[in-house]
């Protein structure tokens, strides 16, 4: 299953929207074939893994096959994958999680043990869950997985109060950031950015077969015309102010604009794009964005795991991170499980997320072993 898992991360940039899935097939400790899912429109990990077994000229009757996720047991693009692997007749199936995708659910393994055929499930299952957070997330809660990327130095500074936060942390630790930007599905940032970074939000030093979607959190629609982030690709633009001459202009730069107005004047409802995202198959939102919007979403419960660089420098009296309603008592606090602390370069790179909302999706993917 490890290996399996390895595969899976090999297509961490190019299945979206469909999830990132590795197959292995063995019998008496010996690998038969393998495969990972490739593009939309072509073969899942289980058809890839059982032509590779073709190919070396072997059979699969009577190997184990391990799949990172439930086999599907839908028509969609592609036939369903449980369909190939019956027809194929392994003597066991071990899977790492289920598929709460209302068309598969936990159905693909009850065709598979009506033939006959053994089923195991659970088998890393935490690690197979966090491969497809957002595919898993997009399906039981109908929202997308929200991360947001910021770095600081070690007093918890972005910026100093003149605007100034290039570079706090070093080439690695932002290189490391567009990988992250890579794997996701879509780039958000906030007006405040862009009038002051005026950024690509693409991903660059990254060998990556598709660009993610860029997209801007703007209420009162300022965005400039001429802003560098219009470079042909789809640029999506969350508003809460109409302008249709101005909308018909960026159009046709191929910009998206989205009304989404919020309780407030000129402020876009943030839980409502969100679920948008997640209804336009945006399975991981990558967020880089200043103090302002980034505790916007904070506070209104739209993120769900925090990617911090830590520099080791001391800024003082600086801009924070995040800007939040101030406390009255800890436990108002937002908090947080840490995933991983790893040195990048000479920072170090923080993961946190949301507990809870992680339980959730494990309980989502948890498959009963039936006698």
């Amino acid at each position: 299953m490890r290996r399996a898992l390895a595969l899976a991360q090999t297509v961490m940039y190019s299945t979206a929207p469909n999830p990132r899935v590795g197959c292995v097939i063995v019998r008496d400790g010996r690998v038969l074939g393998e495969g990972a899912t490739q593009p939309p429109g072509g073969p899942h990990a289980e058809v890839c893994a059982l032509r590779d077994v073709q190919a070396r000229g072997e059979s699969v009757e009577g190997a184990t096959l391990y799949v990172t996720l439930e086999p599907c047991s839908h028509f969609g693009r592609t036939p369903p994958c449980v369909d190939a692997v019956l027809a194929a007749r392994p003597a066991r199936v071990v899977v790492a999680i289920g598929d709460p995708n209302p068309l598969v659910n936990g159905q693909g393994l009850a065709r598979l043990r009506l033939a006959g055929i053994e089923v195991t499930t659970g088998v890393c299952g935490a690690e197979a869950l966090a491969v497809n957070a957002g595919f898993i997330s997009r399906m039981s809660r109908g929202l997308p997985w929200v991360w947001l990327k910021m770095a600081a130095s070690l007093d918890g500074r972005s910026a100093l109060h003149n605007g100034v936060s290039q570079w706090i942390t070093g080439p690695e630790a932002r290189a490391d950031g567009h990988r992250w930007r890579a794997r996701a599905c879509v780039v958000l940032t906030g007006m405040g950015t862009v009038l002051k970074d005026d950024p690509q939000l693409n991903v660059r030093g990254v060998d990556t077969p598709r660009q993610p979607r860029k997209a801007v959190v703007d209420g009162r629609f300022e965005i400039p015309e001429d802003a560098r982030l219009f470079d042909g690709a789809e640029v999506i633009i969350f508003t809460a102010r109409e302008d249709a001459a101005k909308t018909a202009r960026l159009q046709a730069k191929n910009a998206r604009v989205v009304l989404l107005p919020g309780e407030a004047a000129g402020r876009v409802d943030l839980p409502a794009m969100i679920r948008w995202l997640a209804q336009e198959q945006f399975n991981e939102v990558h967020v880089e964005a200043g103090a302002g919007l980034s505790g916007a979403l904070v506070a209104a419960g739209c993120v769900d795991e925090l990617l911090l660089y830590l520099a080791p420098v001391l800024l003082g009296d600086a801009a924070g991170m995040v800007r939040l309603p101030m406390l009255e008592h800890l436990d108002g606090a937002r908090r947080y499980e840490f995933i991983e602390t790893a040195p990048v370069g000479a920072d170090l790179r923080v993961r946190t997320r949301v507990a809870e909302t992680w339980r959730q999706l494990m309980q989502r993917v948890a498959l009963p072993e039936l006698p």
